[in-house]
């Protein structure tokens, strides 16, 4: 017969982070933290702001935990239930984002 072949191993779906750096999170953990962050400060239930925003407690808590990537109408939905606007949670998430990732290096 022929050779046996052993798969690949699977590519980390990040790159590994410099020992000296933090490992720059995700588009959706920032966005689940701030949302969760929120949430709590205005000590509102899963469920209540589920409802409000008209998406089942189980898929706001996966957005809040960063298992999920909502889509821009979602996130407007959540935010809203929040009393935010979509702006505001996005401006946050960037500066949350900022102050984590420092400057970038550029490999020549």
């Amino acid at each position: 017969m022929g050779d046996v072949l052993a798969f690949p191993s699977r590519p980390e779906s990040r790159p590994a982070p410099e020992p000296h750096q933090a490992a720059e999170p995700l588009w959706r953990e920032a966005v689940g933290r701030e949302l969760r962050e929120e949430r709590r400060a205005a000590e509102r239930t899963l469920a209540d702001v589920a409802g409000r925003a008209g998406v089942s407690t189980q898929y706001l808590s996966e957005v809040e935990r960063g298992l999920k990537e909502p889509s821009s109408e979602i996130l407007g939905a959540v935010a809203g239930a929040l009393g935010l606007r979509l702006v505001d949670l996005t401006s946050r998430v960037t500066r949350r984002l900022a102050r984590i990732a420092g400057p970038v290096c550029l490999a020549a």
